[in-house]
């Protein structure tokens, strides 16, 4: 269950992704217009990987990673393995 839900979430997020992609190009474009500044991606560790969405509250596993606190903790109480590497976790305790 865990996993069609983590699932639909990234597809979400694709989907969310692509409509913003999509409006962005729609836009008329015009030569004597400056084009818009650029909104930089965030930094790689920002992001959690079980939501692929920038972390608000940010917690480290005791795998080394850091993930958004309610991601990780959703996937701990049904999982006691690493959504990064697979490996067995032996300690659940999130570190702020």
């Amino acid at each position: 269950a865990e996993d069609v839900e983590l699932a639909a979430a990234v597809a979400e997020s694709v989907r969310l992704e692509e409509e913003r992609l999509a409006a962005g190009e729609q836009e008329p474009s015009s030569a004597a217009e400056a084009p818009a500044p650029r909104e930089e991606e965030p930094p790689a560790d920002f992001i959690c990987p079980i939501t692929t969405e920038v972390m608000s509250d940010p917690v480290m596993a005791a795998d080394g990673h850091s993930y958004e606190r309610s991601a990780i903790e959703r996937w701990l109480a049904t999982k006691s393995t690493s959504p990064m590497t697979g490996e067995e976790v032996e300690l659940t305790r999130l570190f702020p």
